[in-house]
């Protein structure tokens, strides 16, 4: 099978992006003008030996089977998996073999989701994207290496993120509660709002094993708190996350690099991208903001149309971007 049709369009190329809440594909080129993307809210399973790669194939298989034109198999595929760095051992292990023999695959991408974000935002140029969302994460390059910074996760960092600004939130609401300084009674009545009676807090959020998304859940109320209700420490508060977040962009934006912000963090709008535009501009004062230009699931589909092409300028290290060819 050809990995393209005979009208000569583009290679047919297949990018996935799996994550916490499900996985995406989407499968473009040949007769397709717009990529055709196919949704599972099912998040592929992780167990000893890190992302199941069983599992992806039970969902990946068919949905990429389904969408490829008749007669045609991809040029090239990129996964990109949220914890692929640290939990990517049995992908790496079987996707590729698996992958050329079910689908006559050439060539695999598997790549950190930092490194999907960073492509669909800015392509492939040299520069920086912060990802942001219950985590936080920034990843740059100057087309030479990747550099990171943060995304170590609620309990070691993550610092600015929806799960650190919604630990302070309640942080500052218990305080108002014991009587202590540093409270909120704003922050107080949004976390009773949201939770009921706070001595009851500790034994709701510490058996679950989704504490961080529980913490980011109460973030927008934090901004609802410094917008709506006028509130000092809750606009402190996104202050200082946007003073992290900066910090991290910072140190690893390359000089006079481009800068862009994805993640559903940002949803948040004036409380934190005013105070972060302005940290941004004093710790990088000869960057530019972009707006980030796709998702996750676009750079998994650019670095396919990439590594088809033999276009990819965006480098290949062993944490976020590892190429798979296959030799006959």
């Amino acid at each position: 099978m050809p990995p393209y049709d005979t009208a000569g369009r583009e290679p047919v190329v297949v990018g996935v992006d799996s994550g916490g809440s499900g996985v995406r594909f989407a499968v473009a080129g040949g007769p397709y003008r717009e990529p055709r993307v196919l949704v599972s809210r099912v998040p592929v399973r992780t167990g000893p030996e890190g992302i199941s790669a069983a599992h992806l194939l039970e969902q990946l298989l068919p949905a990429v089977r389904g969408a490829l034109p008749e007669g045609v198999r991809p040029a090239a595929l990129v996964v990109g998996a949220a914890g692929m760095a640290t939990l990517g051992s049995d992908l790496r292990a079987v996707l590729p073999g698996a992958l050329a023999d079910a689908l006559g695959l050439p060539v695999l991408g598997l790549a950190s989701d930092a490194a999907t974000a960073y492509a669909g935002a800015l392509g492939q140029r040299a520069g920086a994207v912060v990802a942001a969302g219950t985590g936080m994460i920034a990843l740059g390059t100057d087309l030479r290496a990747w550099h990171r910074a943060d995304g170590w996760g609620h309990l070691l960092g993550d610092a600015g993120s929806g799960a650190w600004i919604g630990r302070a939130g309640l942080d500052a609401a218990l305080r108002a509660l014991d009587g202590r300084p540093g409270g909120s009674a704003a922050l107080r009545r949004r976390a009773e709002a949201e939770f009921g009676a706070l001595p009851g807090l500790p034994a709701l959020l510490y058996p679950r094993t989704d504490r961080a998304a529980v913490l980011a859940s109460f973030a927008p109320q934090v901004a609802a708190a410094a917008g709506e209700d006028g509130d000092a420490l809750a606009a402190g508060l996104l202050r200082d996350a946007a003073g992290h977040i900066a910090a991290s962009a910072a140190a690893v934006c390359p000089p006079d690099g481009v800068v862009a912000l994805t993640g559903g963090l940002f949803r948040m709008g004036a409380p934190l991208l005013g105070p972060l535009g302005t940290e941004l501009a004093r710790v990088l004062p000869d960057a530019t903001r972009v707006a980030a230009a796709g998702d996750p699931l676009d750079g998994a589909v650019l670095l396919a149309r990439a590594l088809a092409t033999d276009g990819l300028r965006l480098p290949a290290d062993e944490a976020h971007l590892t190429v798979h060819r296959v030799t006959v």
